[in-house]
């Protein structure tokens, strides 16, 4: 395998000690692949903070969306021999009174820099869930620029299953909330930076399963306004017998060169290991693909991207572009929050 990145003499670049819990009595149990941003200046972050109560030996505890309690989060507890509670077969989840709960509870949190390395981390969330599709959290935010407004893309989940949620803003101070894009179940959707023709195109992932019909592949949509999206499109997918053979998902905004829109995805296999790729897309029509990653651009290798909460995991849904390096930020191990650079000639001359 050929890996180009340049790991940051600096990883990991934030640990879940780093942040702040957003209550007493919460852990920060893993901090995972934030979207990436440059705002008045500064290199940003919207990192996804999962947290989780601490455990008494005794009890079970769940943290809960809840906009009636403070800063719209309250921790659930019950003891571990009350009749109401059930275990399923899935340790992320519990059922109690017949509802089910999270073991951790994912929110978004900003984080800046001066230099891209040295992140100082918002004391308290920046977005949490909101009603019934983001119950269990919001997660894995993809940042685009379209003109002065940057478009969050991010997972929504709930007892329903997981969706593709949209926020905008342009001061990073006032949110609007779109609502659900893109019903479960389906995630890993970023937008291209700018219209081609007379629509809008995004990347996004359903998952239809990984026996029988159906996949894990990557689709690509258009769309006249960001809201509403058709034309479906299955892009790219899994390849048995390679490094992504079992899942794929787009990461950041593609990146427009003048080869064609350069996009690093994340590719999965049996094992569960991830690592990055890249796929070059038309610049003109960008559901037809020129080149694509036959080895991976990245893999994990370093021992905070083998060992961690998730072990042998690099994931990345936030780039930042700079002339011809690209810093690409990610989640290594899901548990701590790194950053790497690539030459983009170099990741082309890979492709053509």
């Amino acid at each position: 395998m050929t890996d180009n990145a340049k790991r940051s003499t600096y990883n990991p670049l934030l640990h879940p000690a780093n942040v702040a819990p957003s209550l007493d009595g919460l852990v920060v149990e893993c901090l995972l692949n934030p979207g990436a941003f440059t705002f008045q200046g500064k290199t940003w972050l919207l990192l996804r903070v999962a947290e989780r109560p601490e455990q008494a030996k005794d009890t079970v505890g769940a943290l809960v969306i809840d906009p009636s309690a403070h800063n719209g989060l309250r921790i659930l507890s019950c003891k571990k021999d009350d009749p109401g509670l059930e275990y399923g077969t899935d340790p992320r989840s519990f059922i109690y009174q017949g509802n089910t709960y999270l073991t951790t509870l994912s929110h978004l949190r900003l984080a800046s820099s001066e230099d891209g390395v040295h992140f100082q981390v918002m004391p308290t969330p920046t977005l949490i869930g909101e009603g019934e599709l983001e119950a269990f959290g919001i997660e894995d935010c993809r940042v685009t620029q379209i003109g002065n407004c940057y478009y969050l893309t991010y997972t929504a989940v709930s007892r329903l299953g997981y969706g593709v949620g949209m926020i905008s803003t342009e001061d990073w101070q006032h949110f609007n909330r779109h609502g659900m894009i893109l019903p479960p179940n389906n995630k890993d959707c970023t937008f291209f930076s700018e219209k081609i023709g007379e629509h809008y195109f995004a990347l996004h992932r359903p998952t239809l399963g990984e026996t029988g019909l159906g996949g894990n592949n990557i689709w690509i949509s258009k769309s006249p306004d960001l809201l509403h999206w058709g034309e479906h499109t299955c892009l790219l997918t899994t390849r048995p017998g390679m490094w992504d053979s079992v899942r794929i998902g787009a990461g950041a905004a593609p990146t427009r060169t003048e080869a064609g829109w350069l996009e690093i995805y994340h590719g999965a296999n049996e094992q569960n290991r991830y690592c990055l790729g890249a796929v070059l897309l038309d610049l003109n029509d960008p559901t037809k693909v020129i080149a694509r990653s036959e080895q991976p651009i990245m893999e994990p290798l370093a021992e905070y991207e083998i060992n961690g909460f998730f072990g042998n995991v690099v994931f990345t849904n936030g780039v930042v572009e700079n002339g011809d390096t690209l810093t690409v930020y990610y989640g290594a191990s899901d548990l701590v929050v790194c950053s790497a650079t690539f030459s983009i000639k170099d990741i082309l001359a890979t492709l053509l």
